[in-house]
């Protein structure tokens, strides 16, 4: 199983970290970010790469090199890691590759596909919190057409939700896609009618969006002034929370007339809306949706 890392050069020309860099990763994945980072970096650089994902970490073990330091935890956690190694406020570069990785999707067991047969699962962490079957057994209508609704953008969840609550107990993907299958109503080939669903199911199970609001101001509290942090999407949830924060801490928030403003800036945006090229997409059809924005620490005033 591989993972493509998509928007390797936009990234690296974004971050723009020197030779003796210090990087963190938020999501290493298999890794290809990283590896790209500290292929621009001396003996002297160093890349802290977090993974919530058991498998990920396991996987990451082979690299075998001593600039890089893995760590298995949420991202969520990104401030707690800087200061227990003494970088909080000190570091270059941030990265979040958002989403589920390919490795996740193609193993079955995990539970992530639709097409592969798997228990419903769909946690990034194993030993972290409730399987999605335990939680769909127990769910009401209302709260599941809400979760489908919100976290989906699916506009048949009503449909979709009273479906699967008739249809349980629901033991494995294939018999979940099924069901919203028969129960949604859109058909835009070549996407699957259950994607959303599925989308949605898995951002709530592993508080995808909750964790992301809560990372996004530690990392630039642990960049030092002019270093930079990268966020990549790839759907239009994950990218209007970068967005908006993003804006909302590279704008002056102004205080009483006469008076100094009540918020500077910590924040300048360095590319708003960057997206893969033609010749990235025929290469890595999943780099399609993905959207970069990057930002530059400012100094404190």
């Amino acid at each position: 199983m591989t993972h493509v890392p998509v928007l390797v050069e936009a990234v690296l020309e974004g971050l723009a970290l020197g030779p003796a860099a210090a990087a963190v990763d938020c999501t290493f994945g298999r890794g290809g970010h990283a590896r790209a980072m500290l292929s621009r970096m001396g003996p002297a650089g160093r890349v802290v790469a977090i993974d919530r994902d058991p498998d990920a970490i396991r996987a990451g073990l082979h690299l075998r090199d001593p600039r890089l330091e893995l760590v298995q935890a949420r991202f969520d956690a990104l401030l707690g890691i800087c200061r227990e190694r003494d970088l909080a406020g000190r570091v270059d570069g941030v990265l979040f590759d958002l989403g589920v990785s390919s490795p996740q999707i193609e193993e079955p067991s995990r539970g992530f596909s639709i097409r592969r047969e798997g228990p419903l699962d769909m946690r990034m962490d194993p030993g972290d919190g409730e399987p999605l079957g335990a939680w769909l057994d127990r769910v009401s209508e209302r709260e599941l057409a809400g979760v489908i609704a919100r976290f989906g953008e699916e506009r048949h969840a009503r449909r979709i939700a009273g479906a699967i609550v008739r249809a349980r107990p629901l033991a494995t993907t294939t018999q979940l896609a099924a069901v919203v299958e028969r129960a949604a109503l859109s058909r835009v080939a070549p996407i699957h009618p259950a994607t959303r669903t599925f989308q949605a199911l898995r951002i709530h199970v592993n508080r995808e969006i909750e964790c992301l609001r809560a990372a996004l101001p530690a990392a630039v509290d642990v960049l030092r002034p002019g270093g930079r942090l990268a966020v990549i999407s790839f759907h239009s949830l994950e990218d209007r929370v970068a967005k908006r924060f993003l804006r909302s801490e590279s704008r002056e928030t102004p205080g009483p007339r006469g008076l100094p403003p009540v918020r500077r800036p910590r924040l300048r945006i360095v590319a708003g809306r960057a997206r893969p090229a033609q010749a990235e997409v025929a290469a890595n059809p999943r780099s399609r949706s993905a959207v970069l924005r990057v930002a530059e620490r400012l100094p404190e005033c």
